[in-house]
Order: structure tokens, then sequence, then C-alpha cells
């Protein structure tokens, strides 16, 4: 079995974590992702800054999953908590251990940041319940909708 590592990603990542998230938002868009080097811009921003944590797995030098965690605040979670903003796996490399690994590392993250809780936002019911499905058997509590509103 090749060898998985996860790491963080710099902002020396972009493409790659582009690359990573550009196939997430065409998968989940239906292939009406925004452009490849408009997400290349956005990723550098997001990578930028200090409340945003990324993480690859790499298998034998080729990325192959990535996960990005906001640094969040609130009451009602008493405190700092994290969100989880993308999270893909290639297609490939799907249920061969590596987004639970994944996962793992962004609990373990969360441990460090003294983070109350990790939250997500599943997409849309019932295409894409199988993601669903590795939450809730993860240990994630569905606690309702998730709504947005462009400002």
């Amino acid at each position: 079995m090749p060898r998985l590592a996860i790491r963080r990603a710099t902002p020396a990542d972009a493409d790659v974590v582009a690359e990573l998230v550009f196939s997430l938002l065409d998968e989940l868009s239906g292939g009406k992702a925004p452009e490849k080097d408009e997400v290349l811009r956005r990723t550098r921003i997001v990578l930028d800054s200090d409340r945003v944590t990324a993480l690859l797995a790499i298998e034998e030098d080729v990325p192959i999953g990535v996960i990005t965690l906001n640094d969040c605040m609130a009451i009602y979670a008493g405190g700092p908590f994290g969100q989880i903003s993308e999270f893909y796996v290639a297609p490939d490399k799907r249920s061969q251990g590596v987004a639970p690994q994944l996962l793992r590392a962004a609990k373990d993250e969360g441990r460090t940041r003294e983070w109350t809780r990790l939250e997500v936002g599943a997409p849309s019911q019932p295409k894409w319940s199988r993601s669903l499905a590795f939450y809730l058997a993860n240990g994630f509590e569905e606690v309702g909708p998730r709504l947005r509103i462009s400002i």
C-alpha cells in the first residue's frame, strides 16, 4: 500500500491547493466551477491568511486530497471553533482511507488551536448522500441546513 503523508500547505502550495479545490468545485457544480485562474487567485488570498489552514494529503509525491479549515468564534460554540470550508479527495483515491486521515489531521489541528468543535456544511441531499454518510460515520451530528446570502 502506498504511503500517505498529511502536511500543512503553505502559500508556495497555492497551485496544488487550487487544482484540488477547482476539481471539488467542478464536481459539486456539475462542471460550472469558476475559471482555474480565478480559483488560483482566491487560493493565494486564502493561503496568505493566518485564519485559514489547509492540509494536503500526498501519496508518493502526488497531491490527492485537501481540507481547508477556518478559525471561527461564537458564543454558542463556547469560543473558538473550526469550520471545514473545502474537503476533497481525488475520485480514484476515495474509499481508501484518505478522507478519514485528513479529518484526523484536522481534529489534531483543532485540538492544537483549542477549538471546541469542528463544523462542516454538507453538500445538497440526496445527490451527495455519500458525503453526509461519511460525516455521520465519523462522529458529526446533523444540526440543520446552512443558508447563505451574497453581500
